[in-house]
């Protein structure tokens, strides 16, 4: 199966967690979803801190999960591993980079799955397969033992089928970990993001009403923001990867094209990258200084068919800015009427409030029929 680059029959008496394979795993080689790094990996000599949390509360690894090739990619397609199945239709992409951890937790192979989401890539795949997920305040966790894909913005966190499981990741990773009780007296922004289907739109929009009213908002440079999102990896994902880009026959023809137009689409605008990113996150930082919780989709649309080119770096324009601004926040799958696919809300919070968006989301998941 596609869901799993190793599998894994490790020890303990806690819940299975599936762990990204770009993530540590003591014993086990990090892969990375490719084939160059794949070649050159050695079993890693320790767990990542994460993994190490989670082993000490008795979590059993039962395997590296698959992704997209250098965790470079949101629609989960990987040539070389092969593709996840979306378990909620076969013929839609599973959504990535982590798109291996959502399956798996998904289909009920795993409990909970540990992610990484550098523009998107614990939400966009958790909004694919109709499954919870948590992107976490950059440098919250840490990412010791983490293959890197754009160090500025990487991040590690939960996966799961509910947001119970949600919690249950996080208190893997920070042992302790407890939800704030939702306040039902707190008001939510409403942020509005062009581009997104209008059925989309109203399916979040229904689902916020059965919790609380909300307000329309809107944030200038949004949109700007998910092009820095862009800059930042094109210049940090390179970095990270030219070494191995001497044999392309190692690497999908697709990813080296990637990394190469990436890389040129950045050139000169780190600054301009890190004016948006500071701007960005005084105008969510405003919004959130009158609203409990900022709410948008996770995607504009519903989880797509197999892209025939590189179009799956739109499936980022929702949830990049919010990797750019370093917040946290929590993906939801909400019904979508007239639709055999889930759609999926992003609660975003300010620095440091896990907790509540748990505390929000566990409502919100209550609250739907």
């Amino acid at each position: 199966m596609a869901t799993w680059i190793i599998e894994h029959d490790g020890t303990g008496t806690g819940p299975r967690l599936a762990v990204k394979d770009a993530i540590d795993v003591a014993g086990l080689p990090t892969t990375a979803g490719s084939r160059a790094v794949a070649e050159r990996a050695e079993p890693a000599e320790a767990d990542a801190p994460v993994v190490a949390a989670a082993r000490a509360q008795g979590a059993r690894v039962v395997g590296k999960a698959n992704l997209t090739e250098f965790c470079l990619g949101a629609d989960g397609v990987n040539p070389w591993s092969g593709t996840p199945v979306n378990p909620l239709d076969p013929s839609r992409v599973p959504g990535g980079s982590s798109s291996g951890s959502a399956v798996a937790v998904a289909t009920g192979e795993a409990d909970v799955a540990f992610g990484t989401d550098t523009a998107g890539s614990v939400r966009i795949p958790a909004a694919c397969c109709g499954i919870a997920s948590l992107k976490t305040t950059y440098g919250r966790v840490p990412l010791d033992g983490v293959y890197p894909l754009a160090p500025t913005l990487d991040t590690v966190g939960p996966m799961g089928r509910d947001v119970a499981a949600v919690v249950l990741g996080m208190g893997l990773i920070e042992p302790g970990f407890t939800p704030e009780p939702y306040d039902p007296g707190m008001t939510i922004g409403r942020l509005r993001v062009a581009n997104v289907d209008p059925s989309v739109d109203a399916a979040v929009d229904a689902a916020l009403r059965r919790l609380a009213p909300f307000t329309d908002e809107t944030c200038e440079h949004y949109q700007d923001a998910a092009l820095a999102n862009g800059v930042y990896v094109g210049q940090e994902a390179y970095a990270q990867n030219r070494h191995l880009l001497g044999d392309p026959s190692k690497i999908s023809e697709r990813m080296h094209r990637r990394l190469h137009v990436l890389h040129e689409a950045a050139a000169g605008r780190r600054n301009w990258a890190d004016d948006v990113r500071m701007t960005l996150r005084a105008e969510l930082d405003d919004l959130l200084a009158r609203h409990g919780v900022l709410a948008l989709p996770v995607l504009a649309g519903v989880a797509p068919e197999p892209p025939p080119g590189d179009d799956d770096l739109l499936l980022t324009m929702l949830t990049g800015p919010i990797n750019v601004a370093g917040l946290p926040a929590l993906a939801v799958p909400i019904p979508l009427p007239g639709s055999h696919l889930p759609a999926a809300v992003q609660l975003v919070g300010p620095a440091g409030s896990e907790e509540r968006l748990c505390g929000i989301a566990a409502a919100l998941e209550s609250a739907q029929p």
